[in-house]
């Protein structure tokens, strides 16, 4: 393998990489020298490099991890693709319809196995909530409601990038991925609102809150909430809320909040993360972790990823789609 992108998820590549035993990280490039350095020295990466060109000219590597801001997904997607390099791509694949469409031409042309890591697929109620929709268990699939927010944190503080992005593409993708994959269906026609102001005041100059109304070609409906406004006082960093109503039954999800651990201190309280990323025995363990191992063993035993070239590029153009809807105030169809 090896890794564009040295930041705080691109370590989390390395991180799962160097636990696997089939994996051998050979490479990290970031335009950042010292960030890739400093990953390189705690990993034992031999190769580093501040130009994925020159990185996919000199290195032997079979794939490449991209792990860069979303927006720079795709020069780098189509040049390991002509590179003949499989990609395990950060969500979403694109921000724009032109970059879903040549990055998909590339990666088909060349051949190239790729997978976009929407790791919600991994994350344990929802992934029984999946096999209980296969199992008729809820009836056909109906109405949804979907809620993934961040706190202010996130794009004031975590990303230096938040306005160069749109939480529609840091959670939004993830929310649709998870919608289009319990429907088993694609977004036929989105309408879209937003609103912002409240991190335009702080600096940031990106919207705050978007709130959809998505069709599916089969008739489901859902609503999707995504936001970057929680209050940073909220126990945890995501609001993760889940609903959806079959024709013979309903599930429920709360994601965001358990009680089953919290840590008290004379200085607050805390709820420690038990499913997204945390450490068994000094071993990364966590849905956001074993996502990316999927790719790996994927990868060896030649069989297809659970999320899809097609399934990735959707979730982007109806991503799209919305983005578009609220611009213009108008439904959109995908």
């Amino acid at each position: 393998m090896a890794i564009v992108g040295a930041g705080l998820w691109g370590k989390n590549h390395a991180l799962v990489f160097d636990a696997h035993p089939d994996v051998e990280t050979v490479a990290i490039c970031d335009i950042n020298e010292e960030k890739a350095y400093a990953v390189a020295k705690q990993f034992g990466i031999k190769e580093v490099y501040t130009d994925y060109n020159e990185m996919l000219k000199k290195s032997d590597c079979d794939a490449v991890s991209i792990v860069t801001p979303d927006f720079l997904h795709a020069d780098i997607a189509v040049a390991c693709a002509n590179a003949k390099r499989h990609m395990l791509i950060e969500k979403p694949l694109a921000t724009t319809r032109e970059d879903v469409y040549r990055m998909v031409d590339a990666i088909e042309k060349n051949n190239v196995r790729v997978m976009v890591d929407f790791h919600n697929r991994w994350n344990p109620p929802f992934a029984i909530t999946k096999q209980a929709i296969e199992n008729g268990e809820i009836g056909e699939p109906y109405c949804a409601y979907i809620r993934l927010n961040d706190i202010k944190w996130v794009a004031t503080d975590l990303l230096s990038w938040a306005a160069k992005s749109s939480i529609l593409w840091f959670l939004g993708s993830h929310s649709l991925d998870t919608l289009r994959w319990m429907f088993n269906d694609e977004v036929e026609r989105v309408y879209s609102v937003s609103r912002e102001g409240i991190l335009k005041g702080l600096g940031i100059d990106t919207v705050d809150v978007y709130l959809t109304t998505i069709e599916f070609k089969n008739g489901g409906i859902a609503q999707m909430e995504n936001g970057w406004i929680t209050p940073n006082g909220n126990p945890c960093v995501n609001d993760f809320k889940f609903n959806i109503l079959g024709t013979k039954g309903m599930i429920s999800i709360d994601a965001s909040n358990h009680n089953l651990i919290q840590k008290y201190t004379d200085t607050g309280a805390k709820t420690p993360d038990i499913l997204v990323s945390h450490f068994i025995q000094d071993k990364p363990k966590g849905f956001a972790y074993e996502s990316i191992r999927h790719f790996i063993d994927r990868l060896i035993d030649g069989k297809e990823f659970y999320v899809t070239l097609q399934d990735a590029a959707n979730t982007s153009l109806a991503l799209c789609a919305v983005m578009e809807s609220a611009r213009i105030g108008q439904p959109v169809v995908v």
